[in-house]
C-alpha cells in the first residue's frame, strides 16, 4: 500500500511540476539556512567537551570591588593554586596557565633560520596541562614535558612552521634572540572547539614570578581537577575562607570583596566575559538569537510551504469527491495528501543538504569558523533531518489531509466547499503570519546594519585613514628615535610617535593612585599608565 501512495503521490508531483518547483526551492532556501545556523549553534554549544573530564574541571576566577570600582577576572593570584591544593583533598590537580601576552611588552619572537617571527600563541605552563585536558601527544611524555624550566612542548604545525617537519624532540627554540627553550614534546594541534588555542606551550618554572607569593598579583588562569561528587558550593566556600585569611582587612571587614568563584570548564566559552580570557569567548546570548532566527526562517518556509498546498487543495476538492465515489476510504486520502507532502518535504531537504555543503566555506568565512560535514556531526544531523521531514511534511499536508478528506462528495461534485477556500481564516492567518516574521527580520537586520555603520563611521576625533602604525618597532631599540626623526623628515608625514599603547589598542596598563599617604579605600582613583614620548598627543 505504501509504495502505491509513493507512485501516485510522484504522479501528481509531476503533473504539477511548477507546484512542485516553487514548493521545493523555497522549502530548500529555509531549510539550508537553518542548517547553516544549526551547525554555527552546535558548534558553540559543544566547545570543550571533547575533554574526557571536562564535567570535573572547573576555572578559579576572581571578583574585586575597591573604592566604589569593581572588576572581574578570569585569572587569580599566584600563590592560590597551591594553597588550594595543600588544604582541599577533594582537589586532584592544579594548573595555572599565564598567557605571553601578560607580559608587558607581550611580544615574543622565534628564530627561524636567519628571520624572526612574530608569535602570538605562545603560552607559559606546565606538566598538569596533559592531565586536566585532552592533548593528544605525538612525542614526549606528557607526565614531564614541562617540569624543568626552559622545556617546550610544540604543535604539530608548529613544528612544521620553525623546522618543516614534525619529529623535532630534543631541537631548540630561540625565543627574542635571548632566550633558548628545549623542545619535550609534540602534541596534536589543539581542537579547534576550545576556549583557548595555542601552539607553543613553555615551561612556566622559567618565570621569575612562577614563584610569586603575593595574593594582590593576577595574571594567572587558574584550573582544578575535581575528584568525582565535590560539592562545588562548599569548595568555593572554603576558598574564599582561605583567600580572606590572605588579603586582610582592606577587603574583608569594609565594604570592599576580594572574591573567589569557580567556573565550570563547558560554560566559559558561553558564559564568561571577564578580563584576562585566554581567548574571545562567545556568548549565550547570540545562541538564542541566532536559534530564534533559525525558528523563524524555518517557520517562514513551512508557512509558505502550506500557503501553497492550502491555495492547491481547492482545485483538489474534486478530486476527493471523485475518489470517495469510487470507494477510497478517509484513512486512504490521509495517508496519499500526507505522503506527497512527505515526498516534497524530503526532496527539499537533499536540495538543502547541497546548497548548505556548497555555502559552508562562505559561511566559514562570514562568521570567522571551522565548520564542516563530520562523522560526528551526522551523528545528531541525520535524526534532526530525519524528525524536519516527518514534521514539517505532517504539518504541510495536515490542511489537506484531514480536511478535505472529511468533505462529502455530493457537496463537493456540487462545487459548494470551493467557494468557501476564497475566504478561508486559515490562509489569511498564514499570510498575515508570514508576512509579520518577514517584517520583524528586515526591522531587526536594518537595525544591526545602522548599528555598525555607526560604529564604522563614527568620528573619533581624527581621520583614521590618515594615521599609520608601524608595529614591532621596538626590536630596533635605540635606534627607533632615529627611525622616527627620519619620518617625519618625509614629505608626506605631519607628525610621529613612539608609544607601545594606542587609543583603540589592547594593552594596558591598569593601577590604582591615592591622594593621601596613608590607604584609605574611598580616596582611589582607578587608572591607567601609557608610556609615549612628547609628540603622542598631537599625532
Amino acid at each position: 500500500m505504501l509504495i502505491n501512495h509513493i507512485r501516485t503521490g510522484l504522479r501528481s508531483l509531476r503533473k504539477n511540476k511548477g507546484f512542485t518547483a516553487i514548493n521545493i526551492l523555497g522549502l530548500s532556501l529555509g531549510l539550508a539556512t537553518c542548517l547553516l545556523i544549526v551547525f554555527y549553534v552546535m558548534d558553540e554549544l559543544s566547545y570543550d567537551r571533547y575533554n574526557s573530564k571536562a564535567e570535573r574541571i572547573f576555572r578559579v576566577d576572581t571578583d574585586i570591588r575597591f573604592g566604589g570600582h569593581a572588576s572581574s577576572s578570569a585569572a587569580a593570584e599566584p600563590p592560590l593554586a597551591e594553597a588550594i591544593k595543600s588544604n582541599f583533598p577533594e582537589v586532584e590537580k592544579t594548573l595555572r596557565l599565564r598567557p605571553a601576552a601578560y607580559s608587558f611588552s607581550g611580544r615574543f619572537y622565534v628564530r627561524k633560520g636567519n628571520e624572526n617571527i612574530r608569535e602570538n600563541d605562545l603560552i607559559f605552563t606546565e606538566s598538569a596541562l596533559f592531565n586536566l585536558f585532552t592533548l593528544p601527544m605525538v612525542e614526549g611524555d606528557p607526565s614531564t614535558a614541562l617540569n624543568d624550566p626552559h622545556t617546550a612542548v610544540i604543535t604539530e604545525s608548529a613544528a612544521r612552521k620553525y623546522f618543516n617537519r614534525t619529529n623535532v624532540l630534543g631541537e631548540d627554540l630561540l625565543i627574542n634572540d635571548t632566550s633558548s627553550y628545549r623542545i619535550t614534546g609534540v602534541m596534536k594541534d589543539m581542537n579547534a572547539q576550545s576556549h583557548f588555542r595555542y601552539a607553543l606551550f613553555l615551561s612556566s618554572s622559567t618565570l621569575p614570578e612562577f614563584h610569586d607569593d603575593n595574593w594582590y598579583n593576577g595574571g594567572w588562569n587558574t584550573y582544578l581537577l575535581l575528584k568525582p561528587g565535590t560539592d562545588i558550593k562548599k569548595l568555593e566556600a572554603g576558598i574564599q575562607k582561605l583567600t580572606d585569611e590572605h588579603v586582610g582587612d582592606l577587603f574583608t571587614k569594609t565594604e570592599n570583596y576580594f572574591r573567589h568563584n569557580l567556573t565550570a570548564l563547558p560554560s566559559i566559552h558561553l558564559y564568561s566575559a571577564r578580563d584576562q580570557e585566554l581567548a574571545k569567548n562567545g556568548s549565550i546570548q547570540y545562541i538564542y538569537i541566532f536559534s530564534a532566527i533559525a525558528l523563524f526562517i524555518l517557520l517562514i518556509a513551512c508557512v509558505n510551504f502550506m500557503n501553497l498546498s492550502t491555495a492547491r487543495s481547492a482545485n483538489r476538492a474534486r478530486e476527493v469527491g471523485v475518489r470517495k465515489v469510487l470507494g477510497s476510504a478517509r484513512s486512504w486520502l490521509i495517508t496519499q495528501f500526507l505522503t506527497e507532502s512527505i515526498l516534497v518535504v524530503f526532496s527539499s531537504t537533499l536540495v538543502a543538504l547541497l546548497l548548505a555543503w556548497m555555502l559552508l566555506p562562505f559561511f566559514n568565512q562570514l562568521a570567522a569558523k571551522e565548520l564542516a560535514f563530520t562523522t560526528h556531526s551526522l551523528t545528531w544531523l541525520l535524526p534532526a533531518l530525519f524528525a524536519i521531514v516527518l514534521v514539517v511534511g505532517v504539518q504541510a499536508g495536515s490542511y489537506p489531509a484531514f480536511f478535505l478528506s472529511a468533505f462529502q462528495p455530493i457537496d463537493v461534485l456540487k462545487g459548494k466547499i470551493a467557494k468557501g477556500f476564497k475566504g478561508s481564516f486559515l490562509r489569511s492567518f498564514l499570510v498575515v503570519f508570514q508576512f509579520a516574521i518577514s517584517i520583524f527580520l528586515i526591522i531587526g537586520t536594518l537595525v544591526i546594519y545602522r548599528q555598525l555603520n555607526y560604529i564604522h563611521s563614527k568620528s573619533l576625533g581624527y581621520d583614521r585613514s590618515q594615521v599609520l602604525v608601524i608595529k614591532n618597532v621596538n626590536v630596533l631599540g635605540q635606534q627607533a628615535q632615529l627611525l622616527k626623526q627620519e619620518l617625519k623628515q618625509l614629505s608626506g608625514v605631519q607628525n610621529a610617535t613612539l608609544s607601545g599603547f594606542l587609543p583603540t589598542g589592547e594593552v594596558r596598563q591598569g593601577t590604582a593612585l591615592f591622594n593621601t599617604p596613608v590607604v584609605d579605600a574611598k580616596q582611589i582613583v582607578k587608572t591607567e599608565f601609557w608610556a609615549v614620548d612628547e609628540d603622542y598627543v598631537n599625532t
